[in-house]
C-alpha cells in the first residue's frame, strides 16, 4: 500500500500547540465574558502566508490586527445586541465576548505589506513571505604549515 509523504510544517505545529495552550489556560470561571477562540488556518499560497480566521457575525471594526516582533495578533470583541429579553430561550449558542489569536511570522516580514479582508465570515490576512537569504559558500584550502 502506497503512503503519501506529508511535508513537515513547524509553523502549523506551533499554531496548534498555541491553540491548545490557549484552551488549557483559559479561565471560564473568572466572572469575565466566556472565552472563545475562532478557528484559524494557515497556508502558503503563491509565495504568501495566508491566515484565515473564522469570525462569523463580527464586523471589521470590531477587530484589531497588529504586528510586533514577528508576531501577528488578531483580537476582537463582539456583543450580541439583538437578544430579546422576553424570549424564553431553551438554548442559545450565539457567541459574544472577546478573543485574541497570535501567530509567529517568518523573520523579515514587512508589516506594511500585510493586507487583510473579510468575506463570508472569514478574515483573510495575506502576509508576503520574504525571500530567504542565500548563504554564500566559501571554500578554504588549507596550506601546509612547514
Amino acid at each position: 500500500m502506497a503512503r503519501a509523504i506529508t511535508r513537515w510544517d513547524p509553523m502549523a505545529e506551533l499554531a496548534e500547540m498555541r491553540s491548545r495552550f490557549d484552551r488549557i489556560l483559559g479561565d471560564p470561571g473568572s466572572g469575565r465574558d466566556e472565552a472563545w477562540m475562532p478557528a484559524i488556518d494557515m497556508v502558503r499560497e503563491n509565495g504568501d502566508l495566508k491566515v484565515r480566521i473564522d469570525v462569523p457575525g463580527i464586523k471589521p471594526e470590531e477587530m484589531t490586527i497588529e504586528v510586533e516582533d514577528d508576531t501577528l495578533s488578531v483580537s476582537g470583541r463582539h456583543e450580541e445586541s439583538t437578544e430579546r429579553k422576553e424570549e424564553d430561550y431553551l438554548r442559545r449558542e450565539r457567541r459574544s465576548g472577546s478573543f485574541v489569536r497570535t501567530v509567529s511570522l517568518p523573520k523579515g516580514v514587512d508589516p506594511k505589506a500585510i493586507r487583510a479582508e473579510t468575506h463570508d465570515g472569514v478574515l483573510e490576512i495575506t502576509v508576503p513571505i520574504p525571500e530567504p537569504e542565500t548563504a554564500e559558500r566559501i571554500t578554504i584550502t588549507p596550506t601546509s604549515g612547514s
